[in-house]
């Protein structure tokens, strides 16, 4: 399976944590619909941006309540309040929140959940 770019072996090589969103940036149009070239500053005084999402953490952990009582029981695995992003999901998101990264010389944005405003689900847009 190849998504953006990436192949299958190079996925599993990433750990996403907590509750950071690893996205791909949609590569955006540099002329405007009016024929004129856009200098790279123009975009990054854009405060939202757009990309599909590659990779996604674990989510927010639950913190683990110790039962006094029962000193004796096994340590309870972390648990985690999942994400709402899936990966191939359209995320538009806040351009200021996010980190570039860069991973098999292509550029990433690792941004946290919360910076996210608006998913886009297209069960089809690799097929």
């Amino acid at each position: 399976m190849d998504i953006l770019g990436l192949k299958q072996e190079d996925l599993e090589k990433l750990i996403i944590v907590g509750d950071r969103v690893l996205i791909k940036p949609k590569s955006e149009a540099n002329q405007t619909s009016s024929g004129l070239f856009l200098p790279p500053s123009v975009k990054e005084k854009e405060k939202i941006q757009s990309g599909y999402v590659v990779k996604v953490g674990p989510g927010y952990p639950i913190p683990a309540v110790p039962d006094l009582d029962e000193s004796w029981k096994q340590e309870k695995e972390v648990q985690f309040v999942p994400l709402q992003p899936h990966p191939g999901d359209l995320a538009v998101y806040l351009q200021k929140s996010g980190y570039e990264v860069e991973f098999n010389k292509e550029p990433y944005i690792l941004v946290p959940h919360s910076a996210i405003l608006m998913l886009v689900r297209d069960e089809d847009i690799f097929e």
